[in-house]
């Protein structure tokens, strides 16, 4: 079978998917995510030019996660009953119009409407995650997810070091206007070189919608998969969205391409993500999950130490990064088992649920940062974590009936 044409009516293709492609889906995944990111070391530049508190421009990043929400309730179930790559074309073109509209921004209120509008049609990697799995063979899926998954923090990480530097250069709305021709570009590549898929569901949408609630009421593994992803991500953006503030003031007193660098220093985390994948596919992903929480709980006690070593702020980024991005693999391994047929669905739910939990984290990390400072920080990131664990402890004693190899 070639790779321009795969009928994806089946679990997978018999010989899996090729290296080249996993590339490709990887590398499209990463740049479409760092749409949502740029902002985050630039929060602090985009509020001097409106004049506006921390918090305010906080509200930039909430926005986006929001709308990214509610883009993956609205637009990524489409992927069981719509061609995949007309699908994922038209929506980085209408991203790429978004951009532009927030590189136009005049006042906060028109950034709060374009960064809901980047978020909503910046979806492109939650198709790609499910139809990834799909292709995959299923003793490589936890291995083929976990790499995808690396190409996306590869994007969520660097976009934080480059939107840093292009900021610093030439200015933040700079970055966004090469974003938006860079989104372009990409529907266009894509349109060729992605596989024309056929469509695994025969349901209208309005049924499909319906579906999401019934998926969640049969699967135990899934509620508890969504609420561990909400909390994790959500601690994961309460420290990103107050970094850029932390390290302008002292004792750091660094410029945003410094803070942006920092998205170097998680990509040692991103880069463990396949192994973590690996693992997931030999051991039980529920043990693992486990594992990575508590490493990540770790993460914000060096986070409190931070203010007086740098080094600790360094490990602390790495730990964040492998502990949020390993469980995030593993639950997704878990997840895409339950139901071959709706992995577009159940991807929805628990990718909604985790970037309504980043939106809430981003809120609440402007919010402690402004009114308790960094140890403010430390702490609400640590509590999320610790929900987490008691969600995931609380599954593991009463158990699961979902028949599932996890």
């Amino acid at each position: 079978m070639s790779e321009s044409t795969v009928t994806a009516t089946t679990d997978a293709p018999r010989e899996g998917l090729s290296r080249s492609l996993l590339m490709i889906l990887a590398t499209t995944s990463g740049l479409a995510v760092a749409n949502l990111y740029y902002n985050q070391p630039l929060l602090a530049d985009i509020g001097r030019s409106f004049h506006a508190t921390s918090n305010s421009a906080g509200y930039v990043s909430m926005f986006t996660q929001v709308g990214y929400a509610l883009g993956m309730l609205l637009f990524v179930p489409l992927g069981d009953i719509r061609e995949r790559r007309s699908l994922i074309s038209a929506l980085l073109i209408a991203v790429s119009l978004s951009l532009v509209g927030f590189a136009t921004s005049q006042n906060l209120i028109w950034m709060y409407i374009a960064s809901f509008a980047v978020g909503i049609t910046t979806v492109v990697p939650q198709i790609i995650v499910p139809l990834s799995a799909q292709l995959a063979l299923p003793e490589e899926r936890g291995k083929v997810i976990g790499t995808v998954m690396s190409g996306l923090l590869f994007g969520i990480l660097l976009a934080r070091t480059i939107s840093g530097l292009i900021g610093d250069a030439l200015g933040w709305r700079a970055m966004y206007w090469i974003a938006a021709a860079i989104m372009l570009l990409l529907s266009f590549i894509l349109y060729r070189l992605l596989p024309v898929t056929k469509p695994e569901a025969d349901s209208s949408y309005l049924e499909l919608l319906k579906s999401l609630g019934e998926l969640v009421r049969k699967y135990s593994t899934l509620r508890e998969a969504s609420l561990i992803g909400a909390f994790m991500f959500g601690s994961f953006s309460v420290f990103w969205t107050s970094l850029a503030f932390f390290l302008e003031g002292p004792p750091y007193h660094y410029s945003s391409s410094i803070a942006g660098l920092f998205g170097l220093i998680g990509v040692a985390g991103a880069a463990g993500a396949p192994l973590v994948g690996r693992m997931a596919d030999k051991m039980a992903p529920r043990k693992i999950v486990g594992i990575l929480i508590l490493l990540t709980l770790l993460s914000y006690g060096l986070f409190g130490l931070s203010q007086i070593s740098l080094w600790s702020l360094i490990a602390g980024v790495i730990v964040l990064d492998l502990g949020v991005q390993g469980t995030q693999v593993s639950n997704q391994a878990r997840i895409y088992a339950l139901e071959p047929s709706a992995r577009s669905r159940i991807n929805t739910v628990f990718m909604v649920s985790t970037f309504a939990g980043g939106a809430i984290g981003s809120t609440l990390g402007s919010y402690a940062w402004q009114t308790w400072g960094w140890s403010g920080v430390c702490w609400v990131g640590g509590i999320l974590i610790t929900v987490a664990l008691a969600i995931w402890g609380t599954h593991r004693l009463f158990g699961s009936k979902d028949k599932i190899a996890a």
